[in-house]
């Protein structure tokens, strides 16, 4: 198996990434190992699997938005090294969708800012600080590796100012997760397979504030 190869036609055959959008992928993913010789963007054990375990595990949310809608945005919290904020950012060509990265590292926004110049994406915006300083106001609200599934939805209701859907990418924690934090709440919800590893799934939530 070769990731990058296997990673591309999934990406252009499965998900419909265009050439433009798989050239400024690889650009994030040349940064991204210029980046991470120095600074500990990503786990060095997935440096060989970036496009599978990075890329392709963040494309994959696109099934779940609606980049058509009129003046509709998605926010990433604690996006990192732009996973999936960015992943989604670079699919997205629409003038009335915007994606918002909020990121509190320095060096991470360094990062991002760079990804975004170099490879020219649109309608993307990195907001540095601590999210919790900002008044969000996204249609969508997606996380990766970012905290337990209780806490996020306690952040996402204290910060959005409006409803919601709430996509979560989870590793092999995602069923316990959901028994303890979603099976008695009110909240609708769907666990999806993750195409990339079938110990992971994507936690899908409907969220009126």
């Amino acid at each position: 198996m070769n990731d990058k190869i296997d990673s591309i036609k999934i990406l252009s055959e499965v998900l419909n990434f265009d050439k433009e959008s798989i050239d400024q992928l690889n650009i994030l993913h040349d940064e991204l190992i210029n980046y991470n010789s120095k600074y500990n963007l990503i786990s060095k054990n997935t440096i060989s699997q970036i496009w599978s375990r990075h890329i392709l595990d963040s494309a994959q949310l696109i099934k779940f938005i609606d980049f058509n809608s009129e003046n509709k945005s998605l926010a990433d919290l604690g996006t990192g090294a732009g996973f999936p904020g960015l992943v989604l950012a670079i699919y997205n060509k629409s003038n009335l969708f915007h994606v918002k990265l909020y990121e509190k590292s320095p060096v991470k926004v360094n990062f991002l800012n760079k990804v975004i110049d170099l490879a020219g994406i649109k309608n993307v915006q990195v907001c540095e600080g601590d999210f919790k300083n900002y008044k969000i106001a996204s249609d969508y609200i997606v996380c990766r590796a970012f905290k337990k599934l209780d806490k996020i939805i306690e952040i996402s209701r204290e910060i959005a100012l409006k409803n919601h859907k709430l996509i979560i990418l989870k590793g092999k924690s995602a069923q316990e997760e959901v028994e303890t934090s979603l099976k008695k709440s009110l909240f609708k919800y769907k666990l999806i397979d993750s195409i990339t590893d079938k110990k992971s799934k994507i936690i899908f939530v409907d969220e009126h504030i």
